[in-house]
């Protein structure tokens, strides 16, 4: 069967991306090309040749990682630099300062393609500059990235406020009365649908303070974002599956799945941002509307930081 471009591309980008290719060569030859037709076909579909997009996008990872308490040493290694020198020269004509001093802002460095390295679900992201004119992308993403933002705030409530009882929120599953039985079931929920729709396994720790969820979170994120986008791909949004997990089993429209998974999560995440408020903790910054979100997104791409959207 022929694969169409837009498959090709995806084809191209993985090979720079691939962690194990670190030459041109290695690239060219994990996409079954020559060198010189792979940068050729590369630089006309994404507008930025193999080599340079790789440099970039290491950094932007760099950039994350040193943002999150990493060494300047490991992670100039880690980007396939030999040297601690050569990094932070590469570093410093990329963001304007030193590796030491953290990044301002947004770690997306400018782009012409809005191929970037996605905080924080550490993944390699082929992105489109407008791939939020897909309402379910936008929603999809808007609820990965609110969530991770309510379990950073959540670290900064005391334990014994975290396991307080407040004003219940009422879901699905009844009252969710505490910030730590709120968000644990909302990090769950997507666990649970991805072991029904995929087969995974359910976690076998289900740790519930702040640092356990937001683990937990970063692992789940990724798979639920590949899942939503391959049944896109595959428009089988009316495909049913037989969840063997319910007693008796029961059958579910992945449509309709994912529908309920985004309903209970606005729920939850408004609710948890009620009881953060109650808790003393200032939120006023993030509403958690997704209109405030892209807007923030928008005007981070005009400073010059976000080039473009997963």
């Amino acid at each position: 069967m022929a694969t169409t471009g837009r498959d090709r591309l995806r084809e191209l980008l993985d090979a720079v991306l691939d962690e194990e290719h670190r030459t041109l060569g290695e690239m060219a030859g994990g996409a079954f090309a020559s060198p010189y037709h792979f940068t050729r076909q590369l630089s006309a579909a994404a507008g930025e040749p193999p080599v340079a997009m790789r440099r970039r996008v290491m950094l932007e990872r760099s950039a994350w990682r040193l943002r999150a308490g990493a060494s300047v040493t490991d992670v100039a290694f880690e980007a396939g630099y030999e040297s601690v020198e050569g990094f932070s020269r590469a570093f410093a004509r990329a963001y304007g300062h030193p590796p030491s001093q953290p990044v301002a802002g947004s770690h997306w460095l400018p782009a012409p393609n809005g191929i970037h390295f996605h905080s924080p679900t550490s993944l390699w992201v082929h992105a489109r500059e407008h791939a939020m004119d897909r309402p379910t992308d936008l929603m999809v993403h808007h609820d990965l990235d609110d969530t991770r933002t309510l379990l950073d705030l959540a670290k900064q409530v005391p334990e014994e406020d975290y396991r307080r009882e407040l004003r219940p929120l009422l879901t699905w599953e009844g009252e969710e009365a505490t910030l730590a039985q709120v968000l644990e079931r909302h990090v769950y929920t997507k666990e649970v649908w991805l072991a029904a729709i995929r087969g995974d396994d359910l976690p076998a720790d289900r740790a519930d303070d702040p640092a356990a969820l937001v683990r937990r979170h970063d692992a789940v994120a990724p798979r639920w974002l590949e899942t939503v986008r391959d049944i896109e791909r595959r428009r089988a949004w009316d495909d049913r599956i037989v969840d063997a997990l319910c007693d008796p089993p029961e059958s579910f429209v992945l449509g309709s799945v994912l529908a309920h998974v985004l309903l209970w999560s606005a729920q939850r995440r408004l609710g948890a941002r009620a009881m953060l408020v109650d808790l003393g903790v200032e939120v006023d910054m993030d509403d958690g509307d997704p209109i405030t979100w892209l807007r923030r997104r928008a005007a981070d791409r005009d400073d010059g930081g976000e080039g473009g959207e997963r």
